[in-house]
């Protein structure tokens, strides 16, 4: 009966069925796409400020801090008002209120675009000075006259301008010993140069140099002071001749031997020369501008123009 009862006992069978994942938020995603684009915009700006110049974004910042139409037809700014929180207006170095049109700028503003025009000018002054040593150096070489005497011509850019020096030689002087009278070469070499020199603009500055043989005049008599000035001035005559004007030279002096070309050897021939500068802005300001010229007047009390001032008889 047992065996009965359990054959007779149903069979229940389980089956544990399997439930499928709980699905997960999509807030993530949206999170990391709004980052995503966040990136790329800031990039975006990042290389739109890179490639924008300095003039594009003083226009921008210009046009933010002053409404179009206060701009065009004036009247009150978002600068106007006479609080203590910094303010906008036309001028962006103001640190509180606004500044109307036609008011000068800050110190510092004006500091900055000195600044800028020198560096401007000096940039200029530059490429104006290459151009010219180019230009130069080729007459020299195209030109029969003065390629003969190539070695004793030289062209060095300077912190005042191109330097263009006419070096004595052994075998051919500038000027006989003791003379001021140009040798015929070197008159066709200073007209030349001239010739080279009448369209340009800048000032010249003419220098005589000796070397340290001594004059024999004693020290009360004439010198290599008097001698180097009297070379120069006689070149200056050369130049003008070949139509440079006379208020185009700034300056002549005569500097004996104080500026040896070669200093080892204190009586080289090279240390006779001529230096013609073709002064840059700059330095033609810095000479002519500390320099104080008393302005003559007529019999009738009219300002008569003031000649060029020369240092032909400058002494040690």
């Amino acid at each position: 009966m047992a065996t009965d009862a359990k054959k007779l006992q149903p069979i229940i069978i389980k089956r544990v069925k399997k439930a499928g994942h709980v699905a997960h938020g999509g807030a993530w995603k949206i999170a990391y796409a709004d980052f995503v684009t966040a990136m790329m915009a800031f990039f975006l700006l990042m290389w739109l400020l890179g490639s924008t110049s300095e003039g594009d974004k003083k226009g921008l910042s210009d046009y933010f801090s002053s409404p179009l139409k206060v701009a065009m037809e004036g009247g009150p700014g978002a600068g106007a008002s006479q609080s203590v929180i910094n303010g906008g207006g036309n001028d962006l170095t103001q640190s509180a209120g606004q500044s109307k049109r036609g008011d000068g700028a800050p110190l510092q503003a004006r500091k900055l675009s000195g600044e800028q025009d020198r560096v401007s000018r000096a940039r200029k002054d530059a490429q104006q000075m290459a151009q010219l040593s180019a230009k130069i150096s080729a007459m020299i070489s195209s030109n029969p006259k003065l390629a003969e005497f190539s070695d004793q011509i030289k062209l060095t850019i300077t912190p005042d301008g191109l330097q263009i020096q006419i070096v004595d030689d052994q075998k051919r002087p500038m000027f006989d010993s003791g003379s001021t009278i140009v040798k015929p070469y070197m008159r066709d070499i200073l007209q030349q140069i001239g010739l080279a020199l009448v369209d340009v603009d800048n000032k010249l500055s003419i220098d005589g140099h000796t070397d340290q043989t001594p004059y024999s005049s004693g020290v009360r008599g004439y010198s290599n002071w008097e001698l180097s000035a009297d070379r120069a001035n006689a070149s200056r005559r050369e130049l003008m001749y070949a139509g440079v004007s006379d208020d185009k030279v700034a300056r002549v002096m005569g500097l004996a031997s104080s500026v040896l070309l070669d200093q080892e050897n204190p009586r080289s021939p090279s240390n006779r020369r001529i230096s013609i500068t073709i002064l840059t802005r700059e330095a033609e300001e810095r000479l002519l501008g500390a320099r104080r010229v008393d302005v003559p007047k007529d019999a009738e009390g009219g300002v008569k123009p003031a000649p060029v001032a020369n240092a032909a008889n400058a002494n040690p």
